[in-house]
């Protein structure tokens, strides 16, 4: 078996409920756009385009090693979520440029909702989530709600 389909067994184990996994649906895109909001605010110099608008040289290089992960898991895998980091970094932007200096609040609140949605999901199910017993897993909800698309579409990761 391949690491990734063990990754997606073990991350599954907890994720029985249909409850619990709606809920996932909505909060694990939420929690990983927040955290790239958050990174996308520390001080670094910014590239920008026309048609995309900004993006810090921080959030290149969590894009970089985040899709490094991906990429030694699956490189179907690695290049979505490429497009999709960039896509949800666009909807940083726009979100740090209509808040401006207040997008840390929105980033934050988002955050924090999706971790009480996340942890209440959790308590429906009756299982600690996976990321407790091993810190990967934080990177592992996105793909894993990624393979259920691809799976859908009959698409291989």
């Amino acid at each position: 078996m391949r690491k990734i389909d063990q990754l997606f067994t073990e991350y599954g184990e907890s994720h029985q409920n249909q409850t619990n996994k709606l809920i996932h649906w909505i909060c694990v895109p939420f929690i990983f756009w927040s955290i790239l909001g958050f990174i996308s605010l520390i001080p670094t110099p910014h590239f920008c385009s026309q048609y995309f608008g900004c993006i810090s040289i921080a959030s290149l290089i969590s894009i970089a090693l985040v899709t490094v992960f991906y990429f030694s898991l699956s490189w179907r895998i690695g290049l979505i979520m490429i497009f999709v980091m960039l896509l949800m970094e666009h909807l940083v932007y726009f979100i740090n440029i209509e808040f401006a200096q207040k997008s840390w609040m929105v980033f934050l609140v988002i955050f924090i909702l999706s971790w009480i949605g996340q942890f209440y999901g959790h308590k429906i199910e009756g299982k600690k989530p996976s990321f407790l017993k091993d810190l990967q897993f934080l990177l592992i909800g996105p793909i894993w709600l990624l393979h259920f698309i691809l799976k859908k579409l009959n698409l291989k990761y």
